[in-house]
């Protein structure tokens, strides 16, 4: 029998659970399954077990159970596609956009390759403006000029999108709007049918008979505060993308039917605190021809990844937080309801509702009073269907962060299921070389689980073979792209 350690002199917990570990019966089963993990930052801890038999003969194919392993649990990537929460899995996230949003420009994936010569543009929406703001402008030339405030302010200058003057700046229209694009850009994409059809000097329903139009779309915070969007709109046939368009779809009525959805796209929003307020867009659009050749042009690849690069974004770009501030144990509430019905003051946030005080919050003054104002606005009884105490955080924004029609190419379910079965395939050609069964694929598998959250994270020992995985993973990649010694 093995004796038990006396670790009592290492002062890293890390270190100290890392012997531990190192001294159960199967150490590389350990390292393997952290390895496994790609350098995920919270791993998922799950606790259960799975069975696969055959149908015809009932006999166990495949079993596993958590319990056999050294840890007694399994763990599996978080899958967060935040880059602030979790790089690893982000990384992994904006590889599949590329691919979906490529495929839609260029095809494959099950996308016909003549979607490349279809009318395809790169559509930019903003916000419009709640007051002024500090910022760079330039002149007609590219030439920057000094801000309204005298000065010139620097590319990382941190007053860059806060307000001139406060005291007068619309924060409650701002949240507001940000409450609302998501249904603002649905607007949008219903009167851009309907302004094409106008354009075009035909009705709405022989448009929809003879065009389809798809797109995908990624929200961007801006400096100030407010979301803006990067949509990929494309013509297609009547059939998808499988069929070409007809000759007058081109990308000058694709240019026109924009400026007149974004001109009439409105939604009214009315409350007896704030007014009636008019959500709309910007008066600043853009709306470029995507091209596959050239240098310099919007390029599918360009567009591609730059689409991949704010689908794993969040809203600290704005300078504000990347986690919830509501109080778990009251859902924001401040209150909980005692065993005799009534309503008690949580004690954990002292009634406020907040997981930690907004004062305490280490980030600018604009966005701290965008959270305190989408905080109040969330309370009342007008705006209670928004939630927006609970996308405070967010500064009010609760929209996909990226969305696509149905048609415009495949789906992250289906890459998912791709990767997935390339990893069945190279697991059965490593049975294969190690002379074991495959299975037969006339053979019907059954396959029954039970699994169990447990809890998020690793053990102390395994998060510093995590963190010799990220480094090893960082090192790969900057050979990869330097092809030098990293120092």
């Amino acid at each position: 029998m093995r004796r038990p350690l006396d670790l009592r002199h290492v002062i890293s917990p890390g270190l100290r659970d890392l012997v531990e570990l190192a001294n159960t019966d199967d150490f590389d089963r350990v390292t393997e399954q952290v390895r496994d993990l790609r350098g995920c930052t919270s791993p998922v801890n799950l606790h259960g077990w799975t069975i696969t038999t055959d149908q015809t003969t009932k006999q166990v194919v495949r079993s596993y159970r958590s319990e056999d392993e050294p840890s007694g649990r399994l763990l599996t990537t978080c899958g967060n596609r935040r880059a602030s929460r979790c790089p690893a899995c982000s990384r992994l996230y904006a590889a599949d956009t590329y691919h979906l949003i490529k495929a839609g420009l260029s095809g494959g994936k099950n996308v016909a390759e003549t979607v490349h010569d279809h009318p395809r543009a790169f559509v930019t929406l903003t916000a419009p403006s709640f007051g002024p703001v500090h910022n760079r402008p330039t002149t007609d030339t590219g030439k920057p000029r000094p801000c309204s405030c005298g000065e010139s302010h620097a590319q990382d200058a941190p007053e860059l999108g806060t307000p001139l003057r406060p005291a007068s700046y619309d924060y409650s229209g701002a949240v507001l709007w940000n409450a609302h694009a998501g249904a603002l850009w649905a607007r949008f994409t219903t009167y851009l049918r309907r302004a094409l059809a106008e354009h075009l000097g035909m009705t709405q329903k022989a448009l929809n008979a003879a065009l389809r139009i798809s797109f995908a779309k990624v929200a961007e915070y801006q400096q100030r505060g407010l979301v803006h969007f990067h949509a990929v709109v494309r013509f297609d046939g009547p059939d998808g993308h499988t069929t070409a368009p007809p000759v007058w779809a081109t990308f000058d009525a694709l240019h026109v039917a924009v400026g007149l959805a974004v001109e009439r796209a409105r939604l009214i929003v009315e409350s007896d605190a704030v007014g009636e307020r008019v959500i709309r867009w910007g008066d600043r659009f853009k709306v470029d021809q995507i091209s596959a050749l050239g240098d310099g042009e919007l390029t599918d690849a360009k567009v591609a990844g730059y689409v991949a690069k704010y689908a794993t974004k969040n809203a600290e770009g704005a300078g504000t937080v990347d986690r919830t501030l509501v109080c778990r144990p009251c859902a924001g509430r401040g209150y909980v309801r005692g065993p005799d019905g009534f309503h008690d003051r949580c004690e954990d946030c002292d009634g406020t509702g907040q997981a930690e005080p907004l004062t305490n919050l280490a980030i600018q003054q604009h966005a701290r009073q965008m959270i305190r104002t989408a905080w109040a606005l969330g309370h009342l009884p007008e705006f209670a269907h928004l939630k927006l105490w609970k996308w405070a955080h967010m500064l009010g924004f609760r929209g996909h962060f990226s969305s696509k029609s149905r048609a415009y190419s495949t789906t992250l379910g289906a890459l998912r299921d791709v990767r997935r079965a390339w990893r069945t395939a190279q697991a059965e050609a490593a049975r294969v070389r190690a002379g074991l069964p495959v299975d037969d694929e006339n053979t019907t598998l059954v396959t029954a689980s039970s699994w169990t959250y447990l809890s998020s994270g690793y053990r102390p020992g395994e998060e510093l073979l995590a963190a010799q995985v990220r480094h090893d993973r960082a090192y790969s990649e900057h050979l990869k792209s330097e092809g030098a010694p990293w120092l």
